[in-house]
């Protein structure tokens, strides 16, 4: 197990759920390479973390759930990212929507416990679809192009979801859309066998391919009204803790960067040395930076997750402290695996090592919400009320 996460374990309880998210990042490791050339989340990792009872780790223990604290929920979670971060975010989504449903309560209870019920006996997966080509990441405030027209009692859906995680391996999609007859966006909670549903296989990019975010399309999709499980807004918004599983994300993929760096220094020693390249001084004082990187950053994120866990009055202030957390963490988290492409030179640039494909990942945090700008001027607004 990873020394820098050992300091963070506190019970027998969390070794327990430790080594059951290090079967997940044990898996997912064996599987990189595909997942990350073919752009597809791996079959194999998604059975190990089924078998693990992954997807119900969220619940409360009532509905059969380990009742995971923010502070478990993102050490499993970095736990992971250190094997995989694709595997890591694609579940982060899911066990966090899982963590907000079980704690705001925006459903109705009965539908809640329905889905509870399949989680937990199950291991069904759901994720959240509301980015949209036209209209960018929600968090900027774009109604929905995807619409929800009302005919005969059912509502008929009709759009496209981009970056929908996991999205050919997902059991339920909660899908936003503007309701016609209400005037309002909506979530509708579809099961993924619904006609009219399929998956346009377009995920190319840079990083983070094995999230396998692909386009959902929604052709002419009925459903129930029932299925219209939440209406947007008619919640007080309320900072959501569990989005830290996005910065744990990409602290894991930093991780792994910092031990790849380390293994490769102890053990490269070129022809013009008598030692391997551990002991030459700009390699170790970008170790030490490393170190004192990962530090900074675990502190203030675990601090947090704490806080947020021990002090619940003080949530609905938090949230330009959650904020900063994946501010400064994600590019806490380029800047330590920069470091570590430093350490590896041209090697690093090499696909039969691991640092050219950490280094394309852990990029993508920088385009996950809450985006930099929106956080600097959210911190200078308070500072300046």
């Amino acid at each position: 197990m990873n020394t820098i996460l050992d300091s963070f374990i506190k019970n027998e309880r969390q070794q327990r759920l430790i080594k059951r998210a290090a079967n997940i990042a044990k898996e997912a490791r064996l599987h990189v390479s595909d997942s990350d050339r073919e752009a597809v989340f791996s079959d194999e990792t998604l059975k190990v973390i089924k078998q693990e009872g992954y997807p119900s780790f969220t619940l409360p223990a009532k509905y059969g759930g380990e009742d995971l604290s923010l502070y478990e929920f993102l050490l499993l979670q970095e736990t992971i990212a250190v094997g995989d971060g694709s595997t890591a975010l694609s579940m982060g989504w899911h066990l966090g929507i899982v963590m907000e449903l079980s704690d705001d309560k925006p459903w109705k209870l009965e539908t809640f416990e329905r889905l509870a019920s399949e989680i937990a006996s199950e291991q069904k997966v759901v994720n959240r679809l509301a980015t949209e080509a036209g209209t960018g990441s929600p968090t900027r405030g774009g109604i929905p192009e995807t619409k929800a027209v009302k005919r005969e009692g059912r509502y008929v859906l009709t759009g496209r979801k981009t970056f929908a995680s996991m999205a050919d391996h997902l059991d339920y999609y909660i899908v936003s859309a503007y309701v016609e007859d209400l005037d309002e966006v909506g979530w509708f909670l579809i099961d993924r066998h619904q006609p009219g549903l399929r998956i346009d296989k377009i995920w190319d990019t840079l990083g983070m391919r094995g999230t396998e975010s692909d386009d959902l399309i929604l052709d002419e999709v009925e459903v129930n009204e029932h299925d219209l499980v939440e209406i947007k807004g008619q919640s007080k918004p309320s900072p959501k803790g569990w989005l830290l599983h996005i910065p744990a994300c990409y602290l894991g993929i930093a991780v792994a960067a910092r031990d790849a760096a380390i293994e490769f220094a102890v053990s490269f020693q070129p022809n013009s040395l008598d030692t391997t390249i551990s002991e030459v001084g700009h390699i170790r004082d970008k170790i030490g930076e490393m170190e004192w990187k990962l530090m900074q950053a675990h502190s203030f994120m675990y601090a947090t997750a704490r806080k947020w866990d021990e002090e619940p009055e003080k949530r609905m202030k938090m949230g330009t402290e959650l904020a900063a957390v994946k501010l400064a963490v994600t590019n806490t988290a380029n800047e330590v695996v920069d470091l570590a492409m430093r350490i590896a030179g041209g090697r690093g640039l090499s696909k039969q090592q691991p640092f050219e494909k950490l280094y394309r990942d852990v990029r993508a945090g920088l385009h996950n919400p809450p985006m930099d700008d929106a956080v600097l001027r959210m911190l200078a607004g308070k500072a300046l009320d």
